[in-house]
């Protein structure tokens, strides 16, 4: 059964555009991920400085992978010799979910 995890990142109005900017420098690591199936940034528009980070996994197993190695990877290095950068956001929560049930478009 898919498993859907919702990362909910608290970003001030100034960070918006680094937190945007990271995400794309980085678009294409998670998508080889075995296991993986969906992603997507999401901004806010009104009501709240929270974006979503929505991914989708063919299962629990795939994404505790994922979050091991490549996501640990991605979120411990810094520039070459440098220190790490700032955190874009200031606060993270993770969302979890089964997938009970789906649609897809009619086909025309």
């Amino acid at each position: 059964m898919s498993v859907v995890k919702i990362n909910v990142l608290t970003v001030p109005a100034e960070q918006r555009e680094t937190l945007e900017k990271r995400f794309a420098s980085r678009a294409h690591a998670v998508e080889s991920s075995d296991g993986f199936e969906w992603f997507e940034l999401l901004r806010p528009v009104e009501g709240t400085d929270n974006y979503l980070v929505y991914t989708r996994w063919r299962d629990e197993a795939s994404f505790q992978t994922w979050m091991e190695g490549p996501m640990k990877a991605a979120h411990q290095g810094g520039a070459e010799g440098g220190d790490r950068p700032k955190p874009a956001a200031s606060g993270s929560t993770v969302w979890s979910f089964e997938v009970v049930q789906q649609a897809a478009p009619k086909e025309a």
